[in-house]
């Protein structure tokens, strides 16, 4: 859940989205005129300027490949897990912000893995069906690109308001990811949870001092957050441990907080209402948190609650697969008749057998029935429809925020600060829109994924459920060191750019995008969801002191834009809003839930030089 803390930006009249056009681009370069998309609706304002678009032809070759040595691993295997032909789209990110409803305010296409959601565990991945035809249950996913036909002239709204705009923090719940709780323990985790409440709104006021997007700042105050928090996070897993719990998995992945500039889509997308939900496809199923209704749990019954507490996760996650795999089926009431109806079954039957446990040698908790009922977020269960050229439709929902509360204070369901805010809308619409992100969804005409080796050494075996994440979501508000550059088109492999590329004619527009091939030997996940993996040497392929050599995941997402899209500027990648759709933001995630045995035959191909599908 997010906390969050706004000082409120002045309201404009007015709302635009900025997209960079000419159509006289690839005959002059002339990067001057400036032009403005209604986003198809009139609602929509972030934006790209024209001189983020370049005819490819203008950007030197600038891609290195480093010479293999003798104990090179040449090899290359690829999977081919299709192009989102299901329509499972998601504003959810979750490696880079687990456990956050709506976390990267902008949609992803996901591959692979079915159910993944912002509040999957390890174990509802391996449960998961994949759309990969070789078993293989990772996700992989990125940002979609929409394509905008309705172009004017316009102004510079966005930058205007993001002047105007402070930011706010935002932070993983750990309250509904704690194992039992046993009963010598619980006094001590609650108190430290309200520290980690406490450390947000501490946290949340120093950025709230400030406006506009202060990348010093904002690092400064992550940094600091994330010590503090992730020594809380060690205390509730000692306490819980000592008192013969079990230490809470995956803690480190929601060590890191960030900050959100979330008040530009309140302010400037108001009047957001793509066709009032309908249309829009998968939507995400929600169930009240249990794990914080509980009392301390008795000693005997730890192992009996832990279990049932991970089914409740499962039934979750198979029903989230299940609105996938079904889009389209069915009438008006198919998802509450064949989803919802029998997932409130299954939970109380499984919060029976919790307070049945915990009743055995310790005070039975309060009727835990209230907490069966579920509900899908915001969408209809039928999809589809087509808008500026791009096919749209389908889809994950899982947006808006939780409004009410003050600023810096307040308590939320879960325990966490409440945010100060109206609450954000929910994907929209056929084109599944948001604000700042709108126009139709262009479904990538081919994703190729391929795992790769290494220039000075062999490759050993991913860990199963390892986290990466290549690329920057916020260069503005974080700095652009983490960037990449990914742009390019088909035939000039030679050369990557950090600008929306402009292709000759029977070219495609690409997105190249490199994870990290050099693993630590022993994490799958860091406190910033970074620094247990790292780059090989850009000039030899050398993995830095410390790491090992794994297989390197490269995913190159292909796009049909049709040629007078590309010289008018009417393309751009979903964004956060401070952003304004700035092509050096493009990112991709990844989770592997690849088998052993799989990701053993991967290493093995590289290593002996194969070219294996």
């Amino acid at each position: 859940m997010k906390a969050r803390y706004r000082r409120p930006a002045p309201k404009r009249s007015t709302t635009v989205r900025i997209l960079a056009a000419s159509t006289a681009l690839a005959a002059t370069g002339v990067l001057t005129a400036t032009f403005v998309s209604g986003g198809g609706n009139g609602t929509a304002d972030a934006a790209t300027s024209l001189s983020q678009f370049v005819p490819i032809e203008r950007v030197a070759a600038n891609v290195v490949v480093p010479r293999p040595g003798p104990g090179a691993a040449r090899g290359r295997f690829i999977v081919n897990c299709g192009t989102n032909g299901n329509g499972k789209f998601s504003p959810d990110n979750p490696v880079a912000q687990p456990g956050i409803k709506n976390g990267a305010e902008h949609l992803h296409d996901f591959v692979g893995n079915l159910a993944i959601t912002a509040n999957s565990s390890d174990a509802d991945l391996e449960a998961s069906g994949t759309t990969c035809r070789n078993g293989d249950k990772s996700s992989y996913f990125w940002p979609v690109v929409r394509i905008d036909r309705t172009v004017h002239s316009g102004d510079t709204s966005v930058q205007q308001a993001l002047a105007a705009t402070s930011g706010t923090v935002v932070c993983p719940s750990v309250r509904d990811r704690l194992p039992a709780v046993p009963a010598a323990a619980k006094a001590n985790v609650d108190r430290l949870l309200a520290d980690l409440d406490q450390l947000t709104v501490t946290a949340g006021r120093r950025v709230l001092a400030s406006r506009g997007a202060n990348v010093r700042l904002n690092n400064d105050v992550l940094q600091g957050l994330r010590i503090r928090r992730a020594a809380v996070l060690t205390e509730i897993g000692d306490s819980i441990r000592a008192a013969g719990g079990r230490r809470p998995a995956g803690a480190v992945s929601l060590t890191e907080c960030d900050v959100s500039y979330d008040g530009l889509h309140a302010m400037m997308g108001g009047s957001h209402t793509a066709s009032a939900k309908t249309g829009s496809a998968n939507p995400v199923v929600r169930c009240p948190g249990v794990r914080d209704k509980l009392p301390g749990v008795p000693r005997q019954a730890l192992d009996e609650v832990d279990r049932n507490l991970a089914e409740l996760d499962r039934q979750i996650s198979e029903a989230n697969e299940r609105l996938v795999t079904t889009r389209g089926q069915g009438g008006p009431g198919f998802v509450d008749n064949a989803v919802l109806g029998p997932l409130k079954a299954k939970r109380s039957a499984v919060l029976d057998r919790i307070a049945i446990a915990i009743g055995r040698t310790g005070q039975r908790p309060p009727d835990l029935s209230p907490f069966a009922g579920c509900t899908t977020d915001g969408a209809s269960h039928n999809g589809g429809g087509q808008n500026g050229g791009g096919q749209s439709g389908g889809g994950q929902d899982g947006g808006g925020q939780n409004g009410g509360g003050q600023d810096g204070g307040g308590q939320d369901g879960g325990g966490t600060p409440g945010p100060s805010g109206g609450a954000l809308p929910d994907p929209q619409g056929a084109n599944l829109e948001l604000p700042n992100n709108t126009g139709g969804i262009v479904r990538p005409a081919k994703v190729l994924i391929e795992y790769r080796g290494n220039a000075t050494s062999k490759v050993v075996p991913m860990p199963k459920f390892l986290r990466a994440l290549t690329g920057d979501a916020k260069p503005t508000s974080r700095g652009p060191a983490n960037a990449r550059a990914t742009w390019t088109c088909s035939g000039f492999g030679d050369r990557l750019s950090d600008k929306y590329p402009v292709c000759p004619p029977n070219s495609r527009v690409q997105r190249v995008q490199d994870f990290p091939g050099c693993w630590d030997g022993k994490n799958t996940d860091s406190e910033n969801h970074r620094k247990h993996l790292a780059f090989a040497d850009k000039n030899t392929g050398a993995c830095p002191q410390g790491f090992v050599a794994v297989p390197q995941l490269r995913i190159t997402i292909s796009y049909d834009i049709p040629r007078d899209v590309q010289l008018k500027g009417q393309y751009a990648l979903d964004s956060f809003p401070e952003e304004n759709h700035n092509p050096f933001s493009d990112h991709n995630d990844f989770v592997n839930v690849n088998s052993a045995g799989t990701m053993q035959r991967i290493a093995t191909c590289i290593n002996k030089g194969k070219n294996c599908v």
